[in-house]
């Protein structure tokens, strides 16, 4: 009898678990976007070059470039400042923040997505400003 019991408790936790990472999962992003004023104030703000931009599904991919040995130790965040401007077309500002204390100097080129999902808004689309790109694109969904 406990070991029928034993089986059945342990049938209804796995049935009953539940990821919360299944949308990043299908997204198959790299990293996810935060949304902070703080962190878009504040992050580090170290000089990269956006090369190019482009949305697949709920992925913004990223190509940039900055100074470096090879990139390894970089910390970059996409970060949204938190704002959504009125207009024609719902408006948000980001910045992809990079962190780098490589005092090579190689010129490294790198390519990363981030999650833009939780960056929707009332509507089907919003315009993401690239504050250091000086670049805009229009995320439809």
């Amino acid at each position: 009898m406990n070991k029928i019991l034993i089986l059945l408790i342990l049938g209804i936790a796995l049935f009953s678990c539940s990821s919360d990472d299944t949308n990043e999962k299908q997204n198959n992003c790299d990293l996810k976007t935060i949304i902070s004023t703080e962190d878009y104030i504040e992050a580090p703000s170290n000089f990269l070059t956006i090369n190019s931009l482009e949305i697949n599904n709920n992925c913004l991919k990223v190509n940039f470039s900055a100074g470096g040995c090879n990139g390894d130790t970089w910390e970059i965040k996409l970060i949204d400042s938190g704002e959504i401007l009125e207009s024609g077309i719902p408006q948000r500002n980001v910045r992809l923040s990079l962190k780098n204390e490589e005092l090579c100097e190689a010129y490294i080129t790198k390519e990363l997505t981030f999650d833009i999902s939780n960056l929707k808004v009332n509507g089907n689309k919003v315009q993401l400003n690239i504050e250091n790109s000086g670049e805009s694109i229009l995320y439809e969904y």
